[in-house]
């Protein structure tokens, strides 16, 4: 069964607390965001372990695999957006598909003990690079296709939420 794309422009979350997962961009701090991403990284080895981890809970979502491998390809694309901002001027990020991705890369098909080792290292990967970030290169800026515009602070409290309000939806 196929998945409804999400077709949502989430960057509303930097503006005001996710009403699902409570994250509060406003009130993270810089600091805080590496931490959480290697707390959110660790959390998912039990959600990969459970007996149902391929078992989607309805038509419209996916199984917590696919949701882990998500998590795991947005540490990843994150990582390359961040060091894009670093390396050059006000870069335009590449597109990014994540619902064609989850098809073609069958993510819940994957091995779940692979899966979670790559989210791990991926995670601990683009912790690392925002923790590196020295106070001040974090205006430096970067644009998504769509017109919106982040700095290295802001992207990094954008794209923390999505592994918090993804493990929240796996947590039920």
């Amino acid at each position: 069964m196929a998945i409804t794309p999400d077709t949502k422009n989430w960057t509303w979350v930097l503006d005001r607390a996710c009403p699902d997962c409570g994250f509060d961009a406003a009130a993270t701090r810089y600091e805080d965001i590496p931490a959480l991403v290697r707390a959110n990284a660790g959390a998912w080895s039990p959600v990969l372990a459970r007996p149902d981890v391929r078992v989607r809970p309805d038509e419209q979502t996916w199984s917590a695999l696919e949701y882990a491998a998500h998590v795991r390809d947005v540490f990843r694309i994150f990582d390359v957006r961040l060091r894009l901002m670093l390396d050059e001027t006000d870069p335009l990020f590449p597109n990014w598909d994540q619902d064609e991705t989850a098809e073609s890369e069958r993510y819940n098909e994957q091995d779940p003990a692979v899966v979670g080792a790559e989210l791990r290292e991926a995670g601990a990967a683009v912790a690392a690079g925002f923790a590196a970030v020295a106070p001040e290169f974090r205006g430096r800026t970067g644009r998504r296709s769509d017109g919106a515009s982040f700095t290295v602070e802001s992207l990094a409290a954008y794209f923390v939420h999505d592994p918090i309000h993804h493990l929240r939806d796996v947590s039920g």
